[in-house]
């Protein structure tokens, strides 16, 4: 029995798919340090999401997805971030991380599909086997480049996403969001492309849906009220006494 099989989902994986197909993810995830950090808190936070109208929810570590799926039935893409030492890639680098989702009850695996070197010189296919094969489920490819893209959608990914644009010494590190990259691989790829990264306003978003996307996902500027207080301060004419 595949560990896909070991806990209830509400779909098979291209239902999955088509759930999202023009929505809004939101990505709920709060780091040790950040004030909201806590599984409970996460899981209210997707719940609010749903209220909201999101469609798919985003979410790091197994006890966070674990906390989320019984909060709402909505599709959930995880991710487990790691440190290795001999690797920048912390996105679900390994096999293990993908299991600990897996068996969390993420519907779809996020990992940083980048071409920077993997934690113990580990192949990004033998991961994307391992999601497909031995887990059943559905692989979201993390990229920062055109490149990466269309190398994730050959390996065989079911998603390819903006996520790490600006994340990686080669890619452009821009204010905003990478629209263009994001018009780029929707133009060019037939997988799935989902835009992540520095959306955060509704006009990001709606540009980012004028790009051809097929979902997007949104996350500080909803979750993490930390840096949205952050940007009203620093909205404050520096003239008012």
């Amino acid at each position: 029995m595949v560990i896909s099989e070991a806990f209830d989902r509400q779909s098979d994986p291209k239902s999955v798919l088509e759930r999202l197909r023009g929505s809004l993810i939101v990505s709920c995830q709060a780091l040790p340090d950040e004030p909201l950090h806590g599984s409970s808190i996460m899981a209210a936070m997707a719940k609010a999401a749903q209220i909201g109208g999101a469609k798919g929810i985003r979410a790091n570590t197994p006890e966070d997805i674990r906390a989320i799926r019984q909060a709402v039935d909505l599709p959930i893409i995880g991710l487990f971030k790691v440190e290795y030492p001999d690797s920048p890639v912390y996105i679900t680098p390994t096999a293990v991380e993908a299991r600990s989702v897996a068996a969390a009850g993420a519907d779809i695996i996020a990992v940083d599909a980048t071409r920077r070197e993997r934690p113990n010189r580990q192949s990004l296919k033998a991961l994307l086997d391992c999601i497909h094969e031995e887990l059943g489920l559905l692989a979201m490819a993390d990229v920062s480049t055109e490149d990466e893209g269309c190398i994730a959608e050959d390996l065989g990914f079911d998603i390819v996403s903006t996520t790490m644009s600006g994340y990686t010494e080669y890619s452009p590190n821009i204010e905003g969001p990478d629209f263009e990259l994001m018009s780029k691989l929707s133009s060019r790829l037939q997988v799935p492309v989902i835009a992540e990264g520095r959306i955060r306003t509704p006009e990001d978003l709606k540009r980012a849906f004028e790009c051809g996307v097929y979902a997007a996902v949104v996350g500080g500027a909803i979750t993490r009220p930390q840096h949205i207080t952050k940007r009203f301060v620093e909205a404050i004419p520096s003239a008012i006494e």
